[in-house]
């Protein structure tokens, strides 16, 4: 815990911990100090100087974003010199900005227009520049303007921070502008599109592609939700627009380093309104699926299932809500009466993995493990994971790699141990027991004959001073990693790679009959897939539900398709990778005649006279979960290799291909040859 001091801040009295600048000091104390070049939870640079502020005793102001609080210290915040300075800042600022406020799309949300209006700068007392810097438009989802930037270096500072690094300055003074290498397109430039330029922009330089004359901001309401693309579940702010999606930005505290979405999470809400939703029921007649009620289809459907009893397979994906995962299972228990009920966790997942997980917090960790796992913002595996280990590193954290091939992440990492997983925690074990850490008999044991590598000893030694030290770990690498926490305080951490992995498995969706991989081939006389399972062919079955928000591969051979709403137009929670429990909320109406997961078996359970209903104190118990650790073999278990990348794009194949990341695909496959 830091040290907290006082001090005044215009006359008020102000408590914090030791080492905060002052306007994030002042800000707490609900102060607002102008800023254009600050990112919150970043390093100050004192670029704009709009920070000014004036300290008792000092000769001189001093730059509020660089500048640390001290106990006693006395800061006032707006004086008659301070707020003079700050006209003739903004005033040269607009002498080299276009002043086009009445149609510029970042209007209302402008940092600059807001601060001009508040010191009453209408227009600017020099002559005024026009640069005439060309815009990069050539692709669909960020577009730059440099004409408009105000040289804040927010955008290169948080591309830079999370380990992008395609945006820089060119030039100095007057004429530079922030530009990729050799001026290239972005798509030239290692661009991974993730927006976080575009959320960290004060301005109108960089902003979403396809915003011009889609509404002000004015016009958008905000909702504070979470994306389900992949297994980091992030936080995400849904902007609509007469009850339609028009924009998605990332959510959650600025000032964190989990602050973060990538391009699927950002831009994939096109697919919502795309050709490919599925907007009715439909079932297979004559061996053409055809639109049908949803009365007709529910009682066709509750039939199959009635007859077939516990012949039935139901298999789902991870990343429904628990409140949709929920009612799936007591659906298979109560109603259907079926052991057959899996999801695709299983292919990469163990229960025990998900169920003990520990909750972890990643920006307060100090050092980071990360074992068998290769997250990437470049292939879109885990990206949020890899940007804020990145983020975390930036800020001093320090990152041990344990990995039997190659990872981009071993280039920051303090320590890469190459090799298998297993044997190299076996060995950091070993090092931190002669580090002097207590170890039970069983477990010093098993590593009283290993050799401990000098990068072993180096990992040992961060983890033994650590104060929040945090393992993120394939599933696969759980039990041997978990062993580390009989050592020494630590987080242990398996990253699945669905959104709602940890909940779907505390809420009952793992099989005590046949397996995901079992039922995806066949082997049931009816199956039935809820959400955009990664199956293409159609499994040996009688007959087969499936319940989708897109036209699938799958949903194209079914003999009945129930349209879902996406996560967009549900409302629900998800316990996400770290442990915490986060609510999607409804931004939009469903599409067409499509309904919530939970709401069509709600449904199709009063068809077949078991009516089931939600329980928020049975979901809550179930997360209830205590485990003692105890000492398990350092070994790598068996059956969980998936290829992550393969079964993300799987995964998300919908939302990708009815939307404009398929451009993304295009270029790929253009730059591979």
């Amino acid at each position: 815990m830091s040290k907290t001091i006082s001090l005044k801040i215009d006359g008020k009295d102000v408590k914090v911990p030791e080492g905060t600048n002052l306007i994030d000091a002042a800000e707490s104390a609900g102060i607002h100090i102008p800023n254009l070049c600050y990112l919150k939870g970043m390093r100050g640079i004192g670029a704009c100087r709009m920070c000014l502020v004036e300290i008792e005793g000092s000769k001189a102001p001093v730059v509020g974003c660089i500048t640390r609080a001290r106990e006693g210290m006395s800061v006032r915040t707006s004086t008659e010199q301070i707020e003079d300075t700050r006209s003739f800042i903004l005033d040269l600022i607009l002498s080299m900005h276009p002043l086009d406020c009445m149609t510029c799309t970042k209007a209302g949300v402008c940092t600059l227009q807001k601060y001009a209006y508040d010191h009453e700068v209408k227009e600017s007392n020099f002559t005024r520049k026009k640069f005439g810097f060309a815009t990069d438009t050539a692709n669909p989802f960020i577009k730059r303007d440099p004409d408009y930037c105000i040289l804040c270096g927010r955008c290169v500072r948080v591309c830079k921070e999370q380990g992008t690094n395609v945006l820089d300055f060119m030039g100095r003074g007057v004429g530079a502008k922030v530009v990729t290498a050799m001026e290239k397109p972005l798509q030239e430039s290692g661009c991974t599109f993730c927006g976080s330029c575009i959320d960290a922009c004060p301005v109108n330089a960089i902003l979403e592609a396809d915003r011009w004359r889609k509404g002000r901001e004015w016009d958008y309401e905000k909702t504070n939700s979470v994306c389900l693309a992949c297994g980091n579940g992030c936080n995400i702010t849904i902007h609509t627009n007469n009850s339609t999606v028009a924009k998605v930005s990332s959510g959650g505290d600025e000032g964190s380093v989990e602050h973060y979405i990538c391009a699927t999470g950002r831009f994939g809400f096109d697919s919502v309104l795309s050709d490919a939703r599925v907007l009715s029921p439909m079932i297979r007649v004559n061996g053409e699926l055809k639109e049908a009620s949803w009365k007709d289809v529910l009682n066709v459907v509750a039939g199959k299932l009635k007859a077939s009893g516990g012949n039935t397979g139901i298999i789902s994906t991870a990343g429904i809500l628990n409140q949709d995962a929920f009612v799936l299972s007591r659906f298979a228990s109560d109603v259907v009466k079926t052991k057959n009920i899996d999801t695709t966790a299983s292919l990469y997942a163990d229960a025990d993995s998900m169920k003990f997980s520990d909750a972890a917090n990643i920006d307060s960790a100090d050092v980071i493990v990360l074992a068998g796992l290769n997250p990437s913002q470049w292939e879109r595996v885990l990206p949020a994971l890899d940007a804020s280990i990145r983020r975390k590193i930036s800020r001093g954290g320090k990152l041990i790699v344990l990995n039997s091939g190659d990872t981009r992440a071993s280039s920051v990492a303090a320590v890469n141990i190459k090799g298998e997983e297993a044997s190299s925690l076996a060995q950091i074990a070993k090092a931190l027991i002669g580090k002097g850490k207590k170890a039970e008999s069983n477990l010093e044991t098993a590593v009283s004959g290993i050799a401990v590598s000098e990068d072993a000893d180096k990992a040992a030694a961060l983890l033994a001073e650590a104060k929040a030290p945090v393992i993120f770990c394939s599933p696969a690498l759980f039990n041997a990693a978990k062993n580390i926490s009989l050592l020494t305080n630590i987080k242990v951490v398996a990253a699945p790679y669905e959104a709602n992995a940890r909940g779907v498995v505390l809420l009952g969706l793992t099989t005590e009959g046949k397996t995901y991989k079992e039922m995806a081939e066949g082997g049931v006389e009816v199956l039935y897939a809820v959400g955009e399972v990664p199956v293409t062919k159609r499994p040996n079955v009688n007959f087969l539900i499936v319940q989708s928000s897109y036209m699938t591969d799958l949903a194209k051979q079914a003999d009945v398709v129930l349209p879902a709403a996406t996560y967009f137009e549900s409302d629900g929670t998800i316990l996400n990778y770290l442990g915490k429990l986060k609510e999607a909320v409804k931004a939009v109406d469903p599409a067409g005649e499509a309904k919530q997961h939970k709401n069509i078996l709600i449904e199709l359970s009063k068809v077949m006279g078991s009516p089931i209903k939600e329980s928020a104190a049975a979901m809550k118990s179930a997360f209830q979960v205590k485990e003692k650790p105890e000492f398990k073999p350092f070994e790598k278990k068996k059956g969980l290799d998936v290829d992550p990348l393969e079964l993300t794009e799987s995964l998300n194949k919908s939302v990708i291909y009815s939307s404009r990341l398929v451009w993304l695909k295009e270029v790929a496959a253009v730059a591979a040859g």
